[in-house]
């Protein structure tokens, strides 16, 4: 199947689902808990805001470059065939001008109000996702994702940097978290659409290297986010009640990788991809609330 050519109108939620906003809204609540672990009472309220709202902007411009740059592939793919440019509801250069948009106003707002450490980082965030994860590693090589993850990893740095103006260990190992949370969640996902990718010629692990293989990768990956996840608490940024939530919910994600290798069912693969969203979503707002127990 090809990319569709037919001209539709489109709406406002043409150009919201272009953001991903699933996405980005994730990106944020890390970005939120990074801005308030970097201070011990509460974030100035014009950083919090305005802050996130740049983050958000530049994140979804970024977004609307990866639907732009793939939509050709997500015209052959049955899980993006309805989005808005291979359904021809937002053609390539409506895109591209509301991408510019909303990433310079995003990145005006956070040069402007926020801070320029914070908007170089949120900058270099959107270059290494839009084009250098969207636009090269994706069709380069299969460890894309481990390679590009970096980018996705970035929000709570964004968010600490936002407030302090430094770039803090606390910080790092924030990303480092999602770094190496990044691989088994994706790779969940990949082996369930291992089929569709094959479509498309894109080099994902499942693709190139076997489910077998890739679901050694993902539990060795998911040992390394346990051991990273406790990382917090070892340094004496987190307390007792992250500790036993980052154990908790890692040896979870380890059993559903166990499972996904040895007792696979048709559903496995996608519900460890949805048990790595809600081990996210779960683990930092426990770090936020673990930070104002334990000061």
């Amino acid at each position: 199947m090809t990319e569709l050519t037919h001209k539709q109108t489109a709406s406002w939620r043409d150009y919201y689902e272009m953001c991903k906003p699933r996405v980005v809204m994730l990106m944020i609540l890390t970005s939120l808990v990074g801005m308030f672990l970097a201070v011990p009472g509460m974030v100035p309220l014009d950083i919090l805001i305005l802050g996130n709202i740049g983050i958000a902007l530049v994140a979804g411009s970024g977004a609307v470059v990866n639907h732009l740059i793939d939509r050709k592939v997500d015209a052959v793919m049955r899980r993006t065939i309805n989005r808005p440019m291979p359904q021809g509801r937002v053609q390539p250069h409506q895109a591209a001008w509301f991408a510019a948009i909303i990433g310079v106003l995003g990145m005006a707002i956070m040069l402007l109000w926020v801070n320029a450490l914070s908007a170089w980082l949120t900058l270099a965030s959107f270059v290494g996702y839009a084009f250098i994860y969207t636009g090269y590693l994706k069709r380069a090589t299969p460890q894309n994702i481990v390679i590009g993850g970096l980018s996705g990893a970035m929000p709570p740095l964004l968010g600490w940097s936002a407030v302090t103006g430094t770039i803090e260990p606390g910080a790092l190992i924030l990303v480092l978290i999602i770094f190496a949370w990044t691989p088994p969640h994706f790779w969940a996902l990949a082996i369930h659409r291992k089929e569709e990718y094959a479509k498309t010629g894109i080099p994902m692990l499942p693709v190139t290297h076997g489910e077998h293989l890739t679901k050694i990768h993902i539990i060795l990956y998911t040992v390394i986010l346990l051991l990273v996840s406790v990382m917090p608490w070892l340094i004496g940024m987190s307390g007792l009640i992250y500790l036993l939530a980052a154990v908790v919910l890692g040896l979870g994600f380890l059993v559903w990788s166990l499972l996904l290798m040895y007792r696979p069912k048709q559903s496995t693969a996608m519900d460890t991809f949805k048990y790595s969203i809600i081990y996210l979503m779960v683990l930092f707002p426990v770090l936020l609330i673990d930070h104002y127990f334990y000061i």
